[in-house]
């Protein structure tokens, strides 16, 4: 059985009171996720700039 249906069956046994909590906490992990994604794209952005403010860069895309 794999984890996706292991989890399902342990939500179906949720009593429906908890389920907006269960709810939450999935929205929050999906939240959590595209963070850690912009933080590093942010990270990321600092250290690539070098590259990218090079006047061969500026060159390489004048003609688009």
């Amino acid at each position: 059985m794999s984890k996706k249906e292991l989890l399902i069956n342990e939500i179906e046994q949720v009593p429906e009171p908890f389920l907006d909590e269960v709810l939450d906490f999935v929205h929050f992990l999906k939240t959590k996720i595209i963070k850690e994604r912009l933080d590093i794209a942010i990270a990321s952005e600092s250290s690539l700039k070098k590259d990218w403010l090079r006047p061969e860069e500026d060159e390489a895309w004048q003609s688009l």
